[in-house]
């Protein structure tokens, strides 16, 4: 793990620091190769199972020998961390850290380690205005700007599926562009009030965490949704965005409508004088990337997929599984970067898999990966009211028991469906609320 930047706010505990080379990759390496049982005593990690002693994910926030709290997340394949030697609320320092990558990913466009290396200048000038001597002060997009004299250098996003899914959906290339005036590879600069066209990206997003039984039944499912924007817009104009007119806030209500969501969050830029009559928000739009609101549904939804898995002992040292998933959103959308895990036990000993794929499904394979004892099955496209069926042979190295057939699964599936919610909420229209000059609204 390499430190790409880092600042230190405060050396009030001498010369020992976090920002040390040898502190960052302590902390690195606590992360990468987290182990519980390495603050276990060492006997009691003896009488573990297997089963238990697979490695998990580091949390958010631990000690480390050096006596400093550290605390991190992470975006974009990058690691945002923090150290601190003070009792602080780890909540505010998570908050924080996630707001610095939001700055980042506005000002330069993209979030990744190349975009980071070639604005490390601009970087460390927005981590100066930010924060001072540990304190944050100014952590808004757009009122970072009047202290903000460089010009980020414009990198090419990561290549994304959007071409692939839906190759009728014109590319939304202006959503990597930074808030500011930049310059490109070559060093030609780029002016956003003369070159950019006045333009808001509005995306709907949702989170499904579905629990099935083992017959295809549905135990627990949630929707975390999130009216997501990108506003490119000159002047701040006032933007009046409509929803579902038969939209219902709360299950105890008393209320009737055909989307029932349990709470709702805006955005605090957001005046809703007329949303109980009209479902109608008004707001200002700030720079960069935001959330205009979240939202969360709870209870019973039309799923865009249902797994069906069968297991069957053909001898006492053989098993064969098979799992079968159903698209059943319309023929007309399709899931893209399908990923099914499907656990096996530890005494797995070989195994074959043998993919059943329907016709216009892309790129289809299934392997089992023997070091975390379990099947991938990777679909790059799995189209609507379709079917996908994966078969495999597995020989155990003991006989089958009842504990062994335990380990098998749970199965885990995610998945992107582009141009398609399950919620049905949708966004009635979006519209300049006064007439201004140089404004011609238009859909791309």
């Amino acid at each position: 793990g390499d430190t790409i930047i880092s600042k230190d706010y405060r050396t009030d505990r001498g010369n020992v620091g976090a920002h040390e080379r040898s502190h960052t990759e302590a902390f690195f390496r606590k992360i990468k190769f987290w182990d519980m049982e390495s603050e276990e005593d060492s006997t009691e990690a003896e009488k573990k199972t297997e089963e238990t002693k697979k490695r998990e994910n580091a949390p958010p926030v631990f000690i480390m020998p050096d006596g400093l709290s550290y605390l991190h997340v992470k975006r974009n394949g990058l690691i945002f961390g923090c150290s601190t030697a003070r009792n602080i609320s780890p909540t505010t320092i998570i908050e924080l850290l996630s707001t610095i990558a939001k700055v980042f990913k506005d000002y330069c466009g993209t979030l990744s380690e190349e975009a980071i290396r070639k604005n490390f200048i601009l970087l460390y000038e927005l981590l100066d205005e930010m924060m001072d001597y540990g304190y944050p002060q100014v952590t808004r997009t757009e009122n970072l700007k009047a202290f903000v004299y460089n010009e980020p250098i414009v990198v090419e996003p990561v290549a994304n599926t959007g071409n692939m899914v839906n190759p009728k959906t014109a590319s939304a290339n202006a959503v990597h562009k930074p808030v500011i005036s930049s310059v490109n590879a070559s060093g030609r600069k780029t002016n956003l009030n003369s070159n950019q066209k006045n333009e808001i990206f509005v995306d709907i997003l949702e989170k499904l965490n579905i629990v099935f039984s083992n017959n295809g039944y549905i135990l627990n499912s949630t929707i975390d949704g999130c009216i997501q924007m990108k506003s490119y817009l000159a002047g701040n104009p006032e933007l009046r965005l409509a929803l579902n007119e038969d939209l219902v806030i709360g299950r105890d209500s008393g209320q009737y409508g055909s989307i029932v969501v349990d709470d709702m969050i805006f955005n605090n830029c957001v005046n809703l004088t007329e949303f109980d009559s009209a479902k109608t928000l008004s707001f200002v739009p700030p720079d960069g990337e935001f959330n205009v609101l979240n939202y969360r549904i709870t209870g019973e939804f039309n799923t865009p997929f249902r797994i069906f898995p069968a297991v069957e002992e053909v001898e006492s040292n053989k098993l064969e599984i098979s799992v079968m998933i159903r698209a059943e959103m319309p023929n007309n959308h399709y899931g893209a970067n399908v990923c099914v895990e499907v656990p096996l036990p530890d005494c797995t000993a070989a195994t074959s898999c043998n993919v059943i794929t329907s016709p216009g499904s892309g790129p289809n394979n299934a392997e089992w990966i023997q070091q975390d004892s379990k099947i991938v099955w990777n679909m790059k496209k799995f189209p609507g009211a379709s079917e996908q069926t994966m078969k495999a042979k597995i020989t155990l190295s003991q006989s089958c028991t009842t504990q062994v057939r335990r380990e098998i699964g749970p199965i885990s599936m995610s998945f992107e469906i582009p141009m398609y919610n399950v919620s049905n909420l949708q966004v009635r229209y979006l519209r300049i609320a006064e007439n201004m000059p140089g404004y011609t609204p238009y859909r791309w």
